[in-house]
């Protein structure tokens, strides 16, 4: 069991990331963190992993941790045996079958006596079989080194498993293991994941939020349902406060005009009937305060009414007014924009393919490219697009725009403003306020027009990027995604798959994100071997 009290943490210098979590998570369940990028995700993961210490609150752990983290650049120093620290328990195993009695090994070695059997069936299992445990990280491909930590839970079986984005690298075979995995395991597992399939083999999702922690009993699409309910109750609240406060306005307009009526009509009155200067100007003097009270008395129901709009506005989720809207390509359905007879690539003397490749891209194709990790999918994207030459065979391409949006977003100059990147996609010649107003909608306020595209997440890249095409006066005739959605908040997922809908081009995408690849109407493959 995991239970976390009164947990709060901020970095040093900086605003708190989250205050007085509370979470109670029972023995073998399966529990995820979502959330939007920075919401601290990922630092609430280290936490209960014991890699960092919060700032208040106390976290009980009852049983043995294994962490599988996000990013593992860290270890490429480290051979597989010692990322999985198993390396000196291998070593005292081979000491003792080699005739040495020293106790220490006994006592490393803990009575682990079919730990090297464990991890051959671990390695197998994730097809890692040709990975030796005295291999350094930094010789395995991205997905590989996923693969090696996930071996690691089934090496040291620990009670509690804790996992940050583990298919962001998996190819379809990996998912599909971990997937299964997860449903068997008796551990009590935690994960930060926006693998939607992923999320729907777990029982409980914690929504983490500027309001804190909240609790939804049961899988993603539960969740989803959740919030569907949630979000159309609160348009109703907010076109109920929107209903008062014009009805508030309405109310003080009135008001205050039937005040000045009868006021002018007591003055016309009081000036007939002879009253004093003095008295006069202590009558006008006393209409002034009571009218003065009187805007007070609204205005300060308004400001309420108003503060009560502001707050319910901004919870409002953000994926409906991020959708691009893309102009129609000029290309006629069906013209053949790429032909490719017969290509390879060629790594030295060897081929990147079992097989020669033939295919051909037609405008208004939306196909997905496939294959293991290491099959050479994002080669291929670069053969296709000129930037690599194939060894063999043809490629012939017509005269047509395209945008290729890699997993890095190297289309954005890092060292460019949001503001000065927006404008390079401003082919309407928009005014300055109007380019704001649209940076605005996908959520770069004026705090961000000035700031550099280095320091931007992987989700505010892909709004930025979003946001350029949404300004432009031409929608590209092909859109390009590699591997689009990771590192992606939920939220990110949703602008992006809402605003690939729309798009009515030749669209080429790298993805193993199954759900991802159904909604925005993939209608073919090409499988690499």
């Amino acid at each position: 069991m995991l239970f976390l009290h009164n947990i709060s943490f901020g970095f040093p210098a900086g605003n708190p990331l989250f205050n007085s979590i509370q979470i109670i998570i029972p023995s073998h369940s399966k529990s995820a963190l979502v959330g939007s990028n920075g919401m601290g995700k990922s630092t609430l993961l280290k936490l209960i992993a014991n890699e960092i210490e919060p700032s208040e609150g106390t976290i009980h752990r009852q049983g043995d941790i294994f962490y599988v983290p996000q990013m593992v650049g860290n270890c490429n120093d480290l051979t597989v045996a010692e990322c999985l620290r198993i390396d000196e328990k291998l070593k005292a195993l081979q000491k003792i079958t080699h005739g040495e009695v020293d106790e220490i090994y006994f006592e490393v070695l803990q009575d682990d006596w079919d730990i090297e059997e464990r991890c051959q069936d671990a390695l197998q299992y994730w097809k890692l079989d040709n990975v030796e445990l005295h291999q350094k990280l930094e010789t395995l491909s991205g997905g590989q080194k996923t693969k090696v930590f996930l071996a690691g839970i089934q090496i040291n079986q620990p009670d509690i498993i804790l996992l940050d984005e583990p298919t962001n690298h998996l190819d379809r075979e990996g998912r599909n293991l971990l997937y299964d995995f997860i449903e068997k395991t008796t551990s009590t597992v935690v994960m930060v994941s926006h693998d939607r399939a992923l999320l729907n083999v777990v029982d409980t999702i914690f929504e983490l939020s500027n309001q804190g922690i909240s609790t939804y009993g049961g899988n993603y699409e539960w969740y989803a349902e959740q919030k569907g309910i949630e979000n159309q109750a609160l348009q109703q609240d907010i076109h109920s406060k929107e209903r008062a406060l014009k009805k508030a306005k309405e109310k003080e307009r009135e008001t205050l005009e039937r005040k000045q009526k009868l006021d002018a009509r007591g003055k016309g009155k009081q000036e007939k009937s002879g009253v004093a200067r003095i008295m006069m100007n202590t009558l006008r003097n006393s209409a002034e305060k009571n009218s003065s009270k009187l805007k007070s008395v609204h205005a300060e129901k308004i400001n309420d009414i108003s503060g009560d709009l502001r707050d319910l506005r901004s919870s409002v989720r953000n994926a409906d007014q991020m959708k691009v809207n893309f102009n129609d390509s000029n290309l006629h359905s069906g013209k053949i924009l790429i032909s490719a007879a017969e290509i390879n690539y060629a790594y030295g003397e060897e081929n990147l393919w079992q097989e020669n490749l033939t295919m051909e891209i037609r405008s208004g194709d939306r196909l997905s490219i496939k294959g293991l990790n290491g099959s050479g999918k994002t080669t291929l994207i670069k053969l296709l697009l000129g930037d690599l030459q194939s060894s063999v065979g043809k490629i012939l391409r017509s005269d047509f725009q395209t945008i290729y949006i890699d997993q890095e977003y190297s289309l954005i100059d890092k060292q460019t403003t949001v503001y000065d990147f927006a404008q390079q996609f401003n082919d309407n010649a928009l005014q300055e306020s109007e380019v704001k107003t649209i940076l605005s909608r996908f959520l770069f306020g004026k705090e961000t027009w000035d700031k550099k595209c280095d320091v931007l997440s992987g989700g505010e890249r892909l709004r930025l990027l979003l946001c350029g095409l949404s300004l432009s006066n031409k929608a590209p005739d092909m859109i390009i995604l590699d591997e689009p959605t990771n590192n992606l908040d939920l939220q990110n997922v949703e602008i992006l798959t809402n605003s690939i809908k729309d798009y009515h081009g030749t669209l080429l995408v790298i993805s193993h994100d199954e759900i991802f690849l159904e909604e925005i109407g993939v209608s073919g493959e090409v499988f690499l071997e």
